[in-house]
């Protein structure tokens, strides 16, 4: 194997390509993928329980909750994305390590903060420096899908508030009218229908959830991009086995293909299940249900 993939008589164009694509840098190439699949698995959910918490906090009779759910939706959705990926992950980062600092080096006598540099005492940082490559990555990763859903959580949010308006309020009245204490009204009337206002805005949300994962190559995580870039770049036969020139159009049109076909799988899904919600309601698209199964 070893002489068919390096003898330069043997390797044809086929056979060339199946040993340079084959190598251990592309097999982490192809890993990434599913770290990308595996972070919107993971931030998907997460953002959603954010956002129906700070909806429900921004539509709560408690003054100060309310003020701190329209805050969280209002100062997040109000600054650049960017910018709260990069505060979050160095905010967790030092956050977590001061935590660990105060409970682990009780005697550390010399302060944190010192100018612009953050100390902590070894015990204290993390990852370790003697910890493994892979909890690196791991950790590295959670902070990336913690960020990922504090920020989409706050969209999300403000989806879910709209949606829970959206729903007729006579709807809410019959039902305590009907004997319902206002968390029954709540479970029972109002969020089984906030779904159907809202899943429009929470489609767009997945989209643009999807376009957002190339930030993980920001964020320091060796994502699809980062080897898009690193392997399509000029490779000499000083440096490789495998020397070529600029392919990273090649790469990065790969990555086009792939982010269209995911979003287009997408949009079936939510079509569907927007169909699903929206039978035997009272909505636009209830109704033309209605009126195509009565034509």
């Amino acid at each position: 194997m070893f002489s068919y993939c390096t003898d330069p008589d043997t390797l044809g164009t086929f056979r060339w390509l199946s040993c340079y694509l084959t190598t251990g840098v592309h097999m982490s190439f192809y890993i990434a993928f599913f770290k990308v699949l595996l972070l919107l698995a993971i931030t998907a959910p997460v953002a959603l329980g954010f956002g129906f918490l700070g909806a429900m906090a921004a539509r709560s009779r408690i003054a100060p909750l309310r003020w701190f759910g329209k805050t969280y939706i209002a100062l997040v959705r109000g600054v650049p994305d960017i910018a709260f990926f990069l505060f979050f992950v160095i905010a967790l980062d030092q956050a977590f390590e001061f935590l660990r600092h105060k409970v682990m080096c009780p005697d550390w006598d010399q302060p944190i903060r010192q100018g612009s540099d953050f100390i902590v005492c070894q015990s204290a940082k993390l990852p370790l420096s003697t910890a493994p490559q892979w909890v690196h990555e791991t950790y590295g990763f959670s902070l990336a899908v913690i960020t990922f859903a504090i920020v989409f959580g706050a969209f999300a949010a403000n989806v879910l508030f709209g949606g829970m308006r959206a729903v007729p309020h006579a709807q809410l009245e019959t039902a305590e009218a009907y004997g319902m204490s206002h968390r029954q009204t709540f479970w029972r009337v109002l969020v089984p229908q906030m779904w159907v206002y809202a899943l429009p805005g929470l489609s767009n949300l997945w989209m643009v959830l999807i376009k957002a994962t190339p930030l993980l190559f920001l964020l320091g995580i060796e994502d699809i991009v980062y080897w898009a870039r690193e392997l399509g770049g000029t490779k000499t036969s000083k440096f490789t086995a495998y020397p070529h020139g600029d392919w990273r159009m090649w790469y990065f049109l790969f990555l086009l293909v792939f982010y269209l076909a995911f979003t287009r799988v997408s949009e079936i899904v939510l079509e569907r299940l927007m169909l699903k919600l929206t039978h035997g309601q009272a909505t636009a698209g209830g109704e033309a249900q209605r009126k195509a199964a009565t034509s």
